[in-house]
């Protein structure tokens, strides 16, 4: 079975400035409201369906969280419904917040 793997906010960066990825927030609509990485999308469990059927299996995936620790269990969740690339941010939003500047809205 796949495995998901770990990434950092910097390479997360490096990798989303070239669109070579798309990042998912799983935290909840108010914290996402008040702040979240650019172009990211809003992951719940309204939306996975939407999200799934908008983004091929082989797009590359980072999945961000408060701190890097529940975006564990949320990759692995998107490694089993079919993705084959899938990232844990390191860190969470809270170490992008404290590296980059980061939108209110797209």
């Amino acid at each position: 079975m796949e495995q998901f793997q770990h990434i950092s906010p910097q390479e997360t960066k490096a990798r989303l400035d070239k669109g070579e990825i798309k990042v998912v927030d799983i935290r909840d609509d108010q914290s996402f409201e008040l702040g979240h990485i650019p172009k990211s999308f809003h992951l719940s469990n309204g939306t996975v369906t939407q999200f799934m059927n908008e983004n091929d299996f082989d797009t590359p995936v980072v999945v961000c969280c408060y701190h890097g620790i529940s975006s564990q269990q949320a990759a692995q969740y998107l490694i089993h419904q079919g993705f084959e690339q899938v990232y844990s941010m390191d860190g969470g939003f809270e170490a992008w917040r404290g590296l980059y500047k980061f939108s209110t809205g797209n």
